[in-house]
């Protein structure tokens, strides 16, 4: 039985991740790569790092979570998965959860914060999170958190962090059935099949259904999602196209006022007892590489997605549809050097969306951009990377009330970058790092802008930061520093002067200087052969830098959180897992003076049993054990005589959930 690790942090690549061809591993490295070129090697390669044999290509700090950590954890979805990251913090409506990296908050997160499976990105065009429900446990391979700014290779939104979910690409005849059911009527079906036929075409499908009624009043939901691939590969090519189905339907409960949480925090508002938001998703993909030769590499791959959201809010019905097309060419050369590999990539990210409200909004979002960049041995142990991006955007807008002739925005932006990486020796690795970040406000954002204002501008930023990584067979530790300054951040004011012909208060803007300052320290003790010991910490501290709020702390940003954990190997069978994580005291979302107390610090207790017996497995997972109460997710509003506002989502209390799996 495999060891849980936990999560792995990779402040720069290690010897486990080895790979047998160079070019291979700089083309997955690159986000929107195939994914399964050379699928021998993926396995020990990191898709946002450069992964190569005694190289250290990737100036960042990177965590890795496998299917063997999320298997042994026993947590049973992608949120449940992040949430204990201590890097990232969670917000969560009770409806979707968003996910936010270096100091934003949770109406920010889903904007700067850079989600993608495959290379594929989840992010909207619109302002809506992306949902990673879609995406089941039994279809994950890995997910590797790049924390901190990516601009020039991933371009907009990826400011705070990036998140890549890797799909399966299973190396032989096989699938698995799972089934699990819990708290809160939860019943749960997964299965996957994968095979190769005729020499080297291999397909794998997956599918699942959830339901449940989850731990509020009227919040039940229903989920399911497929998806089928096919693919060719031999020595030098490989292809492949891919489609997926994804159906959501969840009940919205509504904020709770603080005398409703008080009372009864799983009670739903009665304001909202008959609204929900049902998503449909169906998408396409397809992509190719082909080694040129023994230097160059060539890849390309085009995505494309249509979402229907049909919901009802506040007792009114509405409807948004949208799509995305994305295509993705790209071109690695690699050439060997006396002091190591001098690999250069170059390559172009074309996208257009559409995103249509049924309240007369019509929005359309075209973004070209094309980027480079070098890793440059300068000795075997020292090596420095450089590289830079331009992105044009234009935006055609109508809305019905605050746009109705239309009118059409064009901006542009540029990243450029550059990383030291120094290994003192086989234990011991250091790097230091500079790079430009960006985001281009949403569609929606756009179009809700104050009087004066026609067109936000690009919202724009720098990043500095330096790591250290200590690692033999027992023990890893490290630790990252980083400061991050943005300049025309894109907020949300409630205080803002509305648009004429604005439904409601306050407006999209570009708000006052910020800058968030970090440190991250990490252990992972392999204490015994049986018992393995770790721990994460992260401070931040993010304020305003100018502007009437100078000096406050941005809202919704917790300046300390971490975790502990262990896992022990009872014997060849029995498995369990422990995790204790600490969220600290922050301000209501939007609360951007400061005004109103902050919510209180939590600490949510998890455990897991495992049991495996040949292609049989058996986990129970109790989330927050304890069953303690906490926000999940709070919106600051005024109060006036005699009006509470309901502000409040609550997080879910004790969640026990059992699951029987079987592997052939």
């Amino acid at each position: 039985m495999g060891r849980f690790n936990s999560v792995k942090n990779y402040s720069s690549n290690t010897g486990s991740y080895k790979a047998n061809s160079v070019a291979a591993a700089v083309l997955v490295s690159l986000l929107g790569s195939v994914p399964a070129a050379f699928a021998d090697d993926i396995e020990h390669m990191l898709v946002l790092g450069r992964a190569g044999e005694d190289a250290l290509n990737m100036a960042a700090d990177v965590t890795v979570i496998d299917a063997a950590d999320i298997a042994q954890s026993g947590v049973t979805n992608v949120t449940e998965a992040l949430r204990n990251i201590s890097g990232i913090q969670v917000s969560d409506n009770n409806t979707n959860a968003v996910f936010a990296m270096r100091g934003f908050s949770s109406g920010q997160a889903a904007n700067n914060t850079l989600i993608l499976v495959d290379g594929r990105r989840l992010n909207n065009i619109d302002i809506a999170a992306p949902s990673l429900n879609a995406i089941p446990l039994n279809m994950i391979e890995r997910v590797e958190i790049l924390n901190g700014s990516a601009g020039v290779l991933y371009g907009d939104q990826a400011v705070g962090g990036v998140i890549n979910i890797i799909t399966r690409v299973p190396g032989r005849d096989g699938g698995s059935l799972s089934v699990s059911g819990g708290s809160f009527d939860t019943g749960e079906a997964k299965g996957d099949l994968a095979g190769q036929f005729a020499g080297n075409w291999h397909y794998y499908l997956s599918g699942n259904y959830k339901k449940s009624d989850n731990y509020r009043d009227n919040n039940a939901s229903e989920t399911g999602a497929v998806l089928g691939r096919l693919g060719y590969r031999d020595d030098t090519t490989d292809f492949y196209v891919e489609t997926s189905y994804y159906d959501n339907y969840v009940e919205t409960p509504g904020g709770l006022t603080a005398s409703e949480y008080a009372a009864d925090p799983r009670q739903s508002n009665p304001t909202f007892a008959n609204d929900y938001q049902h998503d449909v998703t169906k998408a396409a993909r397809a992509g190719v590489s082909q080694q040129i030769n023994d230097n160059w590499l060539l890849s390309a791959d085009a995505n494309y997605s249509d979402t229907q959201v049909t919901s009802v809010s506040w007792g009114w019905p509405g409807r948004n549809d949208r799509n995305q097309f994305m295509f993705s060419p790209k071109a690695v050369a690699t050439y060997p050097t006396s002091a190591g590999d001098l690999s250069i990539v170059m390559g172009a990210d074309i996208s257009r969306g559409e995103s249509e409200f049924d309240f007369g909004r019509s929005n359309t979002q075209t973004q070209l951009s094309g980027y480079v960049q070098a890793t440059v041995p300068l000795t075997a142990e020292l090596s420095y990377v450089v590289g830079g991006r331009y992105a044009d955007v234009k935006d055609d807008l109508t809305d019905a009330s605050v746009f109705p002739q239309g009118t059409e925005l064009n901006q542009d932006a540029k990243a450029f970058e550059l990383g030291l990486n120094y290994q003192f020796n086989d234990a011991n690795k250091f790097y230091l790092r500079a790079e430009d970040n960006f985001r281009f406000a949403k569609v929606d954002e756009q179009a809700y802008t104050p009087p004066s204002v026609v067109g936000l501008k690009p919202q724009t930023g720098r990043s500095y930061e330096a790591g250290w990584r200590y690692s033999d067979n027992k023990l890893q530790s490290w630790i990252n520093l980083y400061r991050l300054e943005l300049e025309d951040e894109i907020i949300f004011d409630p205080t803002a002067q509305k648009p004429e012909g604005g439904s409601f208060n306050g407006a999209n803007i570009n708000a006052e200087a910020s800058r968030r300052h970090g440190l991250g320290l990490g252990l992972d003790w392999q204490v015994l052969s049986a018992l393995q010991l770790g721990g994460e910490l992260q401070f931040v501290d993010a304020e305003f830098t100018e502007g009437a709020n100078k000096g406050k702390q941005l809202s919704w940003v917790a300046r300390e959180s971490g975790r502990i954990y262990a896992s022990w190997d009872i014997n060849d069978q029995w498995q369990l897992y422990s995790d204790v994580a600490y969220t600290g005291k922050r301000y209501e979302e939007g609360d951007n003076a400061n005004i109103a107390p902050e919510l209180a610090s939590y600490t949510l207790v998890n455990m897991a049993l495992n049991y495996r017996v040949s292609d049989w497995q058996a986990s129970v997972r109790v989330d927050n054990l304890l069953d303690k109460d906490y926000v999940s997710a709070a919106y600051y509003a005024e109060s006036f005589p005699g009006y509470e506002p309901a502000k409040y989502y609550v997080g879910n209390g004790r969640n026990i959930r059992l699951t029987l799996s079987y592997s052939f």
